[in-house]
């Protein structure tokens, strides 16, 4: 068995448990098999992470099924499926973030400036085209917040519950130019690209609402595609930084992304977006969704008693300001207020 691969595995169950019991249950089986979790260690780091095993084996047919049977058929397709982790990435596109994003960005004096890294499709840059419902930590649903426009019932709709009322926003934000950079970006108007994406969507109890949710951003996007660049966020993100309008405020924002560089690169990703402002000579303001563990800072300046297994913590500017529902669903500030 491998060692590494085991622990990586027992960690994602936890993480998946709540949203996903069936990917959670793959995982501990992997954990403990000896077969599987050296087939796994064989494909490296990145091609061997959960989410996209898991999705890889949907892709090649392997159904979802109790581990037992999902495994026979994993080990028979294995050679299609290590294939497929080499011609593609996790890029789950989770729009519904933004919900967790909506808070600090209706906060922030605009226009604005909306720079994405590791923007997959970027079905992340639209927050202002997206209709939101929050609801109290009770379930009672706040007044809606809705774009302008005939179409608007066509939007997304994202829920999120809310732990207090005081950090619902209360309009949308004046986003006057959006970009994205991505190692691989995923064209909006490709079909085949937009499938992979519904397969990295997790079976679970909101897998339906996501995959809805999931094409209607897709259609608000193919209206007006967005721009984005290909390339590593390390190299160019100065570069697309300095194309944004320069009397808007330039926000840099990114969800589980940083968990896919190593511990010298996301120094240095955390140093350039720190030193951003200075170098593009305009206001930057940095949002970060990404799991405890990221960065040894932000760790330590977590509220003594959080606990945030199975959350992103969210920060402004290397600073803990909420715990984020992986898909967007709850939104907590209250730890977070002094």
């Amino acid at each position: 068995m491998d060692a590494d691969t085991s622990r990586r595995y027992h960690a994602f169950a936890d993480w998946a448990r709540g949203s996903s019991p069936l990917y959670a249950e793959w995982a501990e089986g992997i954990a403990g098999d000896d077969d599987l979790t050296e087939r796994i260690a064989l494909l490296g780091e990145r091609r061997g992470q959960p989410n996209l095993v898991f999705a890889a084996a949907r892709w090649a047919g392997c159904g979802l099924g109790p581990f037992a049977a999902w495994r026979e058929r994993l080990i028979s397709e294995w050679d299609r499926v290590a294939a497929i982790t080499a011609e593609r990435r996790t890029q789950t596109n989770e729009v519904g973030r933004c919900a967790t994003l909506l808070p600090l960005l209706s906060r922030i004096d605009g226009p604005i400036a909306l720079l994405e890294t590791g923007t997959a499709a970027g079905l992340c840059l639209y927050p202002d085209r997206y209709a939101y419902e929050y609801a109290s930590p009770g379930g009672e649903p706040l007044p809606a917040i809705v774009p302008e426009g005939s179409d608007a019932a066509h939007r997304p709709l994202l829920r999120c519950r809310i732990d207090d009322p005081g950090a619902v926003p209360e309009s949308l934000p004046d986003i006057v130019w959006r970009a994205g950079i991505d190692l691989a970006p995923i064209d909006v108007r490709d079909a085949g690209a937009i499938a992979w994406l519904e397969t990295l969507i997790w079976p679970g109890p909101v897998h339906d609402e996501r995959i809805g949710r999931l094409r209607a951003a897709v259609e608000v996007a193919r209206a007006d595609p967005p721009h984005i660049v290909a390339g590593d966020i390390l190299e160019l993100l100065p570069e697309v930084a300095a194309e944004s309008p320069p009397e808007a405020t330039l926000v840099v924002f990114h969800s589980a992304v940083l968990l896919y560089l190593d511990a010298d690169e996301r120094r240095r990703f955390a140093d350039l977006v720190s030193a951003l402002g200075e170098r593009v000579n305009r206001r930057v303001v940095w949002i970060s969704n990404e799991t405890v563990g990221t960065l040894p800072e932000i760790d330590g300046r977590m509220p003594h008693g959080v606990d945030p297994t199975g959350s992103f913590v969210q920060t402004i500017d290397g600073m803990p300001v909420a715990l984020a529902g992986q898909h967007g669903a709850t939104y907590e500030v209250s730890p977070f207020r002094s």
